[in-house]
């Protein structure tokens, strides 16, 4: 077969079959180069994404209501998005509603409303809530404690919570289950995404003993 190169003064030029054996280098160089590339930014993306997501899993977290206790503000099956550095970043009050780990199992969480801050002396008798003996005022809608019901008083160890239920009657809380350890705390319950009827951020009260709040 014919050398595809012929000798032309001091250079050499391609025949046609030269040229089209060159093209086809050069194609398959370009080919593996375009793959390469797009291989790079697929896993850059994914990478990316990886990153982004955990980031995000640092800041919130989405939250499936299992039970009861919260009605009539939270009824089973909806989801809420936690506000995880709201009790990093700052301090939890009362009146406001938070997620956090079920001391007796971990893997579960129970959402709940802050009823009692450390050093709080917490006495309920029906529905009233009496903190350092003054009534604490509750101006959220909740479903009341039969009469005849009494708890305490009790003083709230440093460093936990009392939480209570917005459905009193059928509500697992610091009633049966004690203070809560803060660091069993998940976060602050932030927005309601799930039903989308009822999106929208979640309604917090900043209580007082002895205070009325409108």
């Amino acid at each position: 077969m014919a050398d595809p190169r012929e000798r032309v003064g001091e250079q050499y030029q391609l025949t046609p079959e030269g040229q089209s054996l060159a093209g086809a280098a050069a194609d398959s160089r370009s080919n593996a180069q375009s793959a390469g590339s797009l291989l790079r930014e697929l896993v850059e993306t994914i990478v990316l994404a990886l990153l982004l997501f955990l980031v995000i899993r640092q800041v919130v977290q989405n939250y499936r209501i299992e039970s009861h206790s919260m009605e009539p503000n939270f009824y089973e099956g909806q989801f809420v998005l936690v506000n995880k550095l709201a009790y990093r970043l700052g301090e939890p009050h009362r009146g406001e509603v938070l997620v956090f780990h079920n001391p007796g199992n971990t893997d579960e969480d129970y959402i709940k409303r802050i009823i009692g801050l450390p050093g709080d002396s917490i006495e309920v008798v029906g529905d009233t809530v009496l903190i350092n003996g003054q009534e604490l005022s509750q101006p959220f809608t909740h479903n009341l404690n039969p009469e005849d019901s009494y708890f305490g008083p009790l003083v709230v160890p440093e460093d936990t919570l009392f939480v209570m239920g917005d459905n009193r009657p059928r509500s697992s809380d610091s009633r049966a289950i004690g203070p809560i350890d803060q660091d069993l705390v998940v976060g602050k319950a932030w927005l309601r995404i799930w039903p989308l009827s009822l999106f929208g951020l979640v309604e917090h009260f900043k209580l007082e003993p002895g205070v009325a709040v409108e």
